[in-house]
Order: C-alpha cells, then sequence, then structure tokens
C-alpha cells in the first residue's frame, strides 16, 4: 500500500510536469528581431569609426597640452624629431639599433632601453610595432624623436599581453643609435 501511495506521488508529478511542459509549448514563439549580419558589421564598423575619433581627439588633446610640434602622417603617426643627428638615413631592410622610453598616454613608463637594453630591429621586416616601423623612416642616426601611436599602430585590440593594455596609445621617446 505505501508502495501504491508513493508510486502514484510520482505518476501524479510526473504528468504535471508534462502537462506544464506542453502548455508552454503550445505558447506561440516570441518573434525576435535580430539584426542582419549585414547590420551588425555596420554597427561594428561605425563603433570602431568612434573609438578611433575619440582616441584621436585624446591624442591632439595631449600634444595640444604640451604643445609639441608634431606632424601627422596619414596613417595617424604623430612624430617630431627635436634633435637632428647628422648620420645616415633610416631604410627599409636596414639593421637599426635604438634606445627608447615607452609610456602611455596617462604618463606610466612601460619599457626602457635603460631597463630592457637598447632594441634592434630590422625596418619593415621584424615584429615590432608597424608605427615604429613607420617613424623610424623619418630619422637619420643621432635623431632623437618622439612618436604617438596610435592603438592601430601600436599594440591594437589586445595590447602587448604585459605592460601594454587593450587598445592604448603608445609614446616612444627615441633616439636612433645605429644603422647596419
Amino acid at each position: 500500500m505505501k508502495c501504491l501511495k508513493s508510486s502514484m506521488k510520482l505518476f501524479t508529478i510526473i504528468i504535471s510536469l508534462i502537462l506544464a511542459s506542453s502548455s508552454c509549448s503550445d505558447q506561440a514563439p516570441e518573434q525576435q528581431n535580430m539584426p542582419s549580419q549585414q547590420q551588425v558589421n555596420h554597427d561594428l564598423e561605425e563603433l570602431n569609426r568612434q573609438m578611433a575619433r575619440n582616441e584621436e581627439a585624446q591624442i591632439d588633446g595631449y600634444v595640444d597640452r604640451r604643445a609639441w610640434q608634431m606632424q601627422k602622417t596619414g596613417t595617424g603617426l604623430r612624430y617630431w624629431i627635436y634633435e637632428q643627428g647628422s648620420g645616415a638615413a633610416a631604410k627599409e631592410g636596414l639593421l637599426a639599433k635604438v634606445d627608447y622610453c615607452v609610456s602611455l598616454l596617462n604618463g606610466d613608463t612601460i619599457y626602457t632601453s635603460d631597463e630592457d637594453g637598447p632594441k634592434e630591429f630590422l625596418i619593415g621586416q621584424d615584429n615590432v610595432e608597424s608605427g615604429l616601423h613607420e617613424g623610424i623612416l623619418f630619422l637619420h642616426v643621432g635623431d632623437k624623436a618622439r612618436f604617438i601611436l596610435p592603438s592601430h599602430l601600436a599594440h591594437g585590440l589586445s595590447g602587448d599581453q604585459d605592460k601594454i593594455p587593450p587598445r592604448h596609445t603608445v609614446i616612444y621617446d627615441i633616439e636612433l643609435l645605429s644603422l647596419r
């Protein structure tokens, strides 16, 4: 008798669950207005444009507050050669050796050659920031310059996975020591 009552309770619970779930499935599913892939792409493009405009305004304000006389390239790189050297001009394919100090717009110093030693890289070929490849081509051995690399010319959406956060502008104070 006790076993029969337990079975009846279990049967009642199962039937109740079946009826409850079937009554839910009889309702028409809500229509969700899912955006098309084209609309998603458009929205992402617009978001990227807005983020780039915001970053550009932030960089412009930073430069203006310091009254730096920087040149701007078509890619958005800002550069200022504040001390002229007298050596050879940098060219793609040459090995450049530089002293540097890398910082963020908030003033944090991230990397320096004082701590890490001079950096060497093949211009236009090695795995360094694209903005550094672009900027070094303006220099001669002995030049001292400042480059401001918007995030798309620095470490982009992912940062450098170490000290430079995603989507951050990078400032290079750099001296071209030698070319080979």
